[in-house]
């Protein structure tokens, strides 16, 4: 589905992501970890339109998208939901949710779709009417992948669901993630932590300094010592 080749994108003179390959295939959890300020953002911005790589190459279902508008990307079904969320806090849940559809003319599966969103995350049902910015950090987390669903993901980019939440909430985070991917929705992860990657990844890429330094199927690194020595550069 998502074939990455020899990537490098920055900001001015700054170089984050240096010639880095990765793949997600349709179905599949991919999760791409490391330090901070190892690139990871860099990437998925790249992958979004927000950053114009400098040298390298994307394709998305076979179709060169490396330097493609972000509006471009999120009609083809390439949807990131960023760092820190990026709800509207002043609108009420209800409010959200609709701009997140505006684009889309099958109304009747749009309701289809709001009514899967709410029972996915049933406090969002509850919170219909309230404004989304007094939501916490864990409901907020899911009032930002219940709009990234209303888009009609082909695939689903997510930096750092975990940030900034309590362990729990991350657990409930990271379940109705498994509920979509069990669903159908190919999902590339970004993390810091390797927690939840074992349980729900289908493989992983560990990125430090810019570049992937470890690849392979969650089988494949389940070696401790060898994942530590990729992610800290022993």
């Amino acid at each position: 589905m998502l074939e990455i080749s020899g990537l490098t994108a920055g900001y001015g003179r700054l170089t984050a992501l240096r010639e880095a390959s990765l793949s997600v295939a349709e179905g599949e959890v991919v999760f791409v970890v490391g330090p901070n300020g190892a690139g990871k953002s860099t990437l998925l911005k790249s992958l979004a339109g927000l950053v114009k790589p400098v040298s390298g190459e994307v394709r998305f279902r076979g179709s060169q998208v490396t330097r493609q508008q972000p509006e471009q990307l999120c009609r083809q079904g390439l949807i990131l939901i960023p760092e820190g969320r990026h709800i509207f806090g002043s609108l009420t849940v209800q409010e959200n949710l609709t701009l997140a559809a505006t684009t889309r003319r099958d109304r009747k599966a749009v309701q289809e779709d709001l009514d899967f969103v709410q029972t996915l995350f049933p406090i969002l049902r509850a919170r219909y009417k309230g404004v989304a910015g007094h939501l916490s950090g864990g409901e907020q987390q899911q009032l930002a992948i219940a709009r990234a669903i209303l888009q009609k993901p082909s695939l689903l980019m997510i930096d750092e669901p975990s940030l900034g939440l309590a362990p729990l909430v991350i657990d409930q985070v990271y379940e109705s993630l498994r509920e979509l991917n069990n669903r159908g929705l190919t999902l590339l992860i970004v993390e810091q932590s390797t927690g939840w990657m074992m349980n729900i990844a289908s493989r992983a890429y560990i990125l430090r300094g810019g570049q992937v330094v470890l690849e392979g199927s969650t089988d494949e690194l389940s070696d401790p010592e060898r994942l530590e020595a990729a992610y800290f550069g022993h």
